[in-house]
């Protein structure tokens, strides 16, 4: 008992002193420019060519480093350990894997839905393999971060789609491809009311998919002896999914009025069809980099801040407040740079984004951090799963 006074008092294990034990703010700072990414995104990108993908997972690594050396939390950075050599193993494994599905589509279409099954099968296992691999190479003064989400867990946010897009497949198999004309007219048969139907299902289905999927995401994650919980419902995501249908139809109004607007101009004040013609292309052109440069940017803010304002451990909470409107100007302007810059400007407008969005999320510590060091050696552990992801090593996308 003496030994561990003595060690909180002077930080122990992870250098806090005795008077930092009380609750507080961590802000989160990025440090990265584009400077500096854009000499490493270009010879990634020169390599990964050269190589036809196979530099990839090492362009990957020296990527998650980068950025993670310039996150800072409280002043201190975040590491990243893992092996480019088992990502690379992982590399490959998928190659095999897509390169199997392409070709049995194109075999028959038996063999495609038999490659789908597949495919299907293994992909959210490939999920939480990644997801252990990169959160278990993952570090922060000395804590180790984990993920501990089930094989079973898994498999549960894919369920639904899975099954649909099975369905849309054996209904092709034996009906025919939906769509095929008969006689010269187009055929809408009971295939096609068919696909129509589970297209339908798996659209209404998204929302609960995308919560459950996040759900095991942050209720897996671990930092320490530090368990995740995410409190999100599907309710709150379908209630953002319906307030993004109706960005989508104001942007879509917006697009018709812009080309409208032109096509008038150019017939009925300059006389002009050419003109006229190709103002309408300019107007649908202009509203179309309009469509993702605002419906991207309002999703995603909304949900980031669902999310990490939901998402709590027993001794940190999180709080996000990332503005709809500084990311869409952000946006916006980082779509016109790449497209003035025919794409050179990409790694400097990913920097920027980054910043954004990690610097819009603070982190509240209320507890000891030696006791999470404590309870670190005895945090259950899924052999199984630490097994897959030093095998597979993949990122599926944190």
């Amino acid at each position: 008992m003496q030994q561990h006074e003595e060690a909180a008092a002077t930080g122990g294990l992870t250098g806090w002193p005795l008077s930092e034990f009380r609750k507080r703010k961590l802000d989160i700072q990025f440090t990265g420019s584009g400077s500096e990414y854009f000499r490493i995104w270009i010879v990634n990108l020169l390599l990964t060519i050269v190589t036809a993908s196979l530099y990839w997972p090492f362009a990957k690594a020296r990527r998650i480093r980068y950025f993670y050396a310039n996150t800072l939390i409280d002043g201190h950075a975040l590491s990243f350990h893992g092996d480019p050599w088992k990502m690379f193993r992982g590399h490959l494994l998928l190659l095999v894997l897509m390169g199997t599905y392409s070709a049995a589509g194109h075999f028959s279409p038996m063999a495609g839905l038999i490659a789908f099954g597949v495919m299907a099968a293994i992909w959210p296992a490939l999920w939480r393999a990644g997801m252990q691999f990169r959160l278990g190479n993952t570090g922060w003064r000395g804590l180790r971060f984990g993920f501990a989400g089930t094989l079973k867990g898994a498999y549960g946010p894919a369920l639904p789609i899975w099954i649909c897009s099975a369905v849309i497949l054996l209904v092709q198999v034996v009906g025919g491809p939906a769509g095929l004309p008969v006689d010269g007219k187009p055929r809408f048969g009971m295939v096609e009311k068919v696909v129509l139907l589970v297209a339908g299902a798996i659209l209404l289905l998204t929302p609960w998919v995308i919560a459950a999927a996040k759900r095991y995401q942050h209720n897996g994650y671990r930092i320490a002896a530090q368990h995740g919980e995410l409190r999100l419902g599907a309710g709150p995501v379908y209630w953002l999914s319906l307030k993004t249908l109706g960005v989508t139809l104001l942007i879509t109004i917006l697009m018709l009025v812009l080309a409208g607007a032109g096509f008038a101009i150019g017939m009925f004040v300059l006389h002009s069809p050419k003109f006229a013609s190709a103002a309408a292309v300019v107007g649908a052109m202009v509203g179309y980099l309009l469509y993702f440069a605002l419906l991207g940017p309002f999703f995603t803010a909304r949900f980031q801040n669902l999310v990490w304002n939901g998402t709590t451990t027993e001794d940190l909470s999180f709080t996000s407040q990332l503005k709809v409107g500084a990311l869409t100007w952000l946006t916006l302007k980082n779509w016109v740079l790449t497209l003035i810059t025919l794409g050179l400007y990409r790694p400097f407008a990913v920097v920027h984004t980054t910043r954004l969005r990690l610097e819009a999320v603070s982190v509240t510590m209320d507890g000891d951090p030696e006791t999470w060091v404590a309870g670190q050696g005895s945090a259950p552990q899924d052999a199984a799963g630490e097994l897959a992801g030093d095998f597979f090593g993949i990122d599926m996308g944190l």
